[in-house]
């Protein structure tokens, strides 16, 4: 992994601390469903478009790029914002749809024939996402790239644990008091126990 990339993964990790007044129900249903679908290609999306989509792929895999390692495209990111826009994130769908289909106009503009952003070359596609990175849109779908990218692979998002293999961060039980490592092997603690059916 290049250094510009850990760079911008170690700065911008930080906002992710803006997502912890997210109701964490909706995080952990809509993070499942990412997961599901992420493992099957031809899942369908629930609150996008598949122009839409393609779209928020396209732009998220120049946040995080396929290189020597995998982006925010293996990653599943768009199925986990796809999700989240349906629930979670709900109260921001309508802008971000707006913010998007914006996104898309202004690239028409710039780029007659193009047809869309996802149509553009990689180097295009850059140029374009450099003039318009400090809008609220590109920051907004930077964060929801990441955390989709970050979050735990039990609750879906950052599939196969890529974005933790970026980040070298290493997936481990943390004891503090009252808990000791002793407490690792207690038979009744179930950390992801089964939903109650009806």
């Amino acid at each position: 992994m290049d250094a510009g990339r850990r760079s911008f993964l170690a700065s911008t990790t930080g906002a992710l601390a803006a997502l912890a007044a997210l109701d964490w129900s909706e995080v952990a249903r809509a993070a499942e469903h990412a997961h599901a679908a992420a493992a099957d290609p031809a899942a369908p999306f629930t609150t996008l478009t598949a122009a839409q989509a393609a779209c928020v792929v396209a732009i998220a895999a120049r946040i995080v790029p396929t290189d020597d390692a995998p982006g925010a495209t293996e990653a599943g990111v768009v199925y986990f914002i796809d999700r989240g826009l349906g629930s979670f994130l709900a109260a921001d769908r309508g802008s971000f749809l707006k913010g998007l289909a914006e996104f898309e106009a202004s690239v028409a503009a710039a780029h007659p024939g193009a047809g869309s952003f996802a149509a553009l070359p990689a180097t295009a596609q850059d140029a374009f996402l450099k003039s318009i990175e400090t809008t609220a849109f590109f920051g907004t779908l930077r964060l929801w790239t990441l955390f989709g990218l970050l979050a735990s692979p039990a609750y879906g998002g950052n599939r196969d644990g890529v974005g933790w293999k970026l980040t070298g961060f290493e997936e481990a039980h943390q004891f503090t008091p009252p808990f000791g490592y002793y407490d690792r092997d207690y038979p009744g603690f179930v950390p992801y126990p089964p939903k109650a059916t009806t």
